[in-house]
């Protein structure tokens, strides 16, 4: 189980292909849940596998026209990834962490000033999208069955184009998180 804090960014391109500026990074939150199981002897791989529930959001203005708009979005997903043990000091045990995502909308809107659109259903966020992490993490034992752990990932997502305009959109993810790794009762097994 994992908790933490969600800094996204969205990178967006209209039909001509120009960039939206003035967007800025909004902080948003993110839960998952999920399995790891070790798939060397020596506990040095372990295969992951869950289900996550980020939001993202961006906020940004154009002074030129006088407006206002921020978008807040949240995907539900299924996620696979593997976790490698780096090193380890006394207990504590460092990982690099690598997965990919499918996600898609399941809650949305846009501001634009005053007006607020649903984005459920909106070609360019209501399609399913793959986001790509990578990161590091450690993780401490708390008890014979249990570790907490503290990590970082950054992801990106792949290129969000409908299939009738030219827009794209892109986002990227910097996540921090906490949780703990439970062991199940049938598995009397170190971290």
């Amino acid at each position: 189980m994992e908790y933490g804090s969600t800094v996204s960014s969205f990178d967006y391109e209209n039909s001509q292909g120009q960039p939206l500026d003035n967007l800025l990074s909004k902080s948003k939150s993110y839960f998952g849940m999920g399995y790891r199981h070790p798939i060397n002897n020596a506990k040095t791989l372990f295969l992951t596998a869950g289900a996550t529930y980020s939001s993202y959001g961006a906020v940004g203005s154009e002074p030129s026209v006088d407006n206002y708009f921020a978008w807040d979005v949240s995907y539900l997903g299924i996620k696979a990834g593997v976790d490698a043990k780096l090193f380890q000091l006394r207990d504590l045990t460092f990982f690099l962490n690598g997965s990919v995502a499918s996600e898609f909308l399941i809650r949305g809107n846009q501001t634009i000033n005053n007006d607020v659109f649903n984005l459920v259903g909106e070609d360019e966020f209501n399609n399913n999208i793959l986001f790509f992490r990578a990161g590091v993490s450690m993780q401490y034992p708390i008890s014979s069955s249990t570790a907490i752990f503290a990590g970082y990932t950054y992801g990106k997502s792949i290129l969000i184009s409908s299939g009738e305009s030219e827009e794209k959109l892109k986002l990227n993810a910097h996540q921090f998180g906490i949780g703990f790794i439970i062991n199940l009762p049938t598995c009397y097994c170190d971290f």
